[in-house]
C-alpha cells in the first residue's frame, strides 16, 4: 500500500480519536498541584498520552504540564510539538453545535480545536504510528510533544524546555503550510484606567482573540443616544441599548478573530468606546482609550505603526474588565520580524501614559526568523510540495506566535492550507476531513526528510 493509502485506511480512527479529545473541554481552568493549568488541559493529555501508549510509543509526562511520546533511537531529537488546549467556547456564542461534542457534516469536523490544534496534534500521532509500523529504519528519536498552556503562554513548553533542552530538528503543526518561516515579534501586556466616569465594563472572552462582546454600563443622559445608535448603524454594528431610571447599559456585539489577525474581527470594546465617544460622553478614560487604541488594528494611536517586506504591525485589545473603580484591558501586538523589542518600546514610550490611564508592557518577545534557504525549511517545504504537487506556495512569516518562539530549531509546518479561515478561535471552528489525512501524509514525508538531515 502506498503511504497515501495507509492514511485513508486511518480515517476512521483518526476521527475516534479526535472526536475523544474535542469532547474534553481543555481551556485554561484554575490551578492545583496536580493540574498547573486546570482539569482540563490535565485530563486531554492524559486521554492523549494513553492514545500513543496503546501504539506502542514510549510515553513520559512531565508534571502535567505537557507530555511526550516517543519512537526511534539516537541522539538527536525530531520533534513534534503540538497542544491541546483551547481557547473558551460556548454554544450561545453563535455556535451551530456544541463545541465540545465533534459533528462530522458533509465531511467536514466542527468542534473547539479540530483546527487549533488537537487535529493538528492527532494527524501528527497517526503519522508517527505509520512511520512505526513502516519499519524504516530510525536513526533518530521522533517525539510528538503536547503541551497544555500554548493559548495562554506556553509555560507548558517553557517548563519542558528548562527540564529536558530543546529538539534538534522541530516542527510545531499550529501555523500554516507550506511552512513558516518567521514570526513577528510580541509585545503583550495591558491599559488600566486613572479616572473614569464609567460604572461598570466587560468585555472579550481571552487577551489573543478580538473582542466579540462588550457591556459597558454609564450614567443616563451623560450622551447622546441618538448620535449613539447612529454610530454604530452606519457601522454596521450590532447592540442594544437599555436605559433605566438611572443607568444606561450598552451591548455591542463584535466578530472574533485572532489577535494576530485582528483586522479580520470587529471588536466590540472598541466600538463601545468610540461609540460613546463620538456621542458626547465625557470620560478621561474614553479619551485615552480613543486615543491610544480607537477603531485602528495598526498600532498608530500607540506611534507603533510600522511595516516591512514581511508585513505591518498589529495590535489588538482583547479582554477588558472592572474591578474596585479602576478598568483594565489586554493589549496584544505583533510587530515585523526585521524590528527589535529595544525599537519598539523606543517608538511607544511618549504614548505610554496620561491623565487618563497608562499602558504597561510585561512580556517582550523578539521575532523569529530563518532564510527561506535554511536545511530545516527546505526539507519541510518539499515535503510539502512532494505531497500536494503545490509548487507556487512559498513560505511565509506570519503575525501569529507559535511554540517554535520557545524551542529551539523549530519552526511552524502547517495545519492550515492555503486560503482556508478554518475559524480558529470562533465559532464553528472547522477542518474537512481530506485536510486532516492531507496533513497526515504530508507528516509522514516531513518526518522522513527529516531524517536524513
Amino acid at each position: 500500500m502506498s503511504v497515501k493509502e495507509k492514511v485513508q485506511a486511518c480515517r476512521q480512527e483518526l476521527l475516534k480519536r479526535l472526536g475523544t479529545l474535542v469532547s474534553i473541554n481543555s481551556e485554561m481552568g484554575e490551578a492545583s498541584a496536580e493540574a498547573p493549568f486546570g482539569v482540563g488541559p490535565k485530563k486531554a493529555l492524559e486521554s492523549a498520552l494513553k492514545m500513543m501508549e496503546d501504539d506502542g510509543f514510549k510515553t513520559v509526562n512531565v508534571d502535567n504540564y505537557i507530555g511526550y511520546g516517543e519512537i526511534g533511537q539516537g541522539d538527536e531529537v525530531i520533534g513534534i510539538i503540538a497542544h491541546l488546549d483551547v481557547v473558551p467556547a460556548h454554544k450561545e456564542d453563535g455556535w451551530n453545535s456544541d463545541p465540545f461534542e465533534m459533528v462530522e457534516k458533509d465531511g467536514i469536523v466542527y468542534g473547539r480545536g479540530v483546527s487549533d490544534d488537537k487535529g493538528a496534534a492527532v494527524a501528527s500521532m497517526m503519522a508517527m504510528k505509520l512511520i512505526q509500523e513502516s519499519g524504516i529504519p530510525l536513526n533518530k528519536r521522533i517525539r510528538l510533544i503536547l503541551g497544555t498552556n500554548e493559548e495562554n503562554g506556553s509555560k507548558c513548553l517553557e517548563h519542558y524546555v528548562q527540564k529536558l533542552g530543546s529538539v534538534d530538528y522541530g516542527f510545531t503543526p499550529d501555523g500554516d503550510f507550506p511552512a513558516i518561516h518567521g514570526e513577528k515579534g510580541l509585545m503583550r501586556g495591558y491599559y488600566f484606567s486613572k479616572n473614569s466616569h464609567i460604572l461598570d465594563i466587560v468585555g472579550g472572552s481571552a487577551e489573543n482573540v478580538v473582542a466579540r462582546q462588550c457591556m459597558v454600563k454609564v450614567e443616563k443622559n451623560s450622551f447622546s443616544k441618538k448620535v449613539l445608535e447612529d454610530f454604530l448603524n452606519d457601522h454596521n454594528i450590532n447592540f442594544s441599548l437599555e436605559c433605566g431610571e438611572k443607568v444606561c447599559t450598552l451591548v455591542v456585539e463584535g466578530v472574533a478573530a485572532h489577535a494576530s489577525l485582528p483586522h479580520l474581527g470587529v471588536n466590540a470594546i472598541s466600538y463601545a468606546l468610540v461609540g460613546l465617544k463620538e456621542a458626547g460622553y465625557q470620560d478621561p478614560f474614553v479619551e485615552f482609550y480613543d486615543s491610544h487604541f480607537g477603531l485602528s488594528t495598526d498600532g498608530s494611536g500607540m506611534n507603533a505603526k510600522c511595516e516591512d517586506e514581511f508585513g505591518s504591525l498589529t495590535m489588538n485589545t482583547g479582554v477588558i474588565m472592572m474591578k474596585d473603580g479602576v478598568i483594565r484591558g489586554s493589549i496584544d501586538s505583533r510587530f515585523p520580524v526585521t524590528k527589535t523589542v529595544k525599537e519598539m518600546m523606543k517608538m511607544v514610550e511618549n504614548r505610554l501614559e496620561d491623565e487618563g490611564g497608562q499602558v504597561v508592557f510585561d512580556e517582550l518577545v523578539e521575532p523569529l526568523y530563518f532564510p527561506p534557504d535554511a536545511p530545516l525549511i527546505k526539507s519541510l517545504v518539499s515535503a510539502y510540495q512532494e505531497v500536494t504537487g503545490d509548487l507556487k506556495a512559498v513560505p511565509l512569516v506570519i503575525g501569529g506566535g507559535t511554540y517554535a518562539k520557545a524551542i529551539k530549531n523549530t519552526i511552524a509546518f502547517g495545519c492550515a492550507f492555503p486560503g482556508t479561515d478554518y475559524h480558529i478561535h470562533d465559532a464553528n471552528e472547522f477542518c474537512p476531513v481530506e485536510e486532516l489525512l492531507l496533513q497526515t501524509e504530508i507528516y509522514v514525508r516531513g518526518i522522513e526528510k527529516l531524517l536524513e538531515l
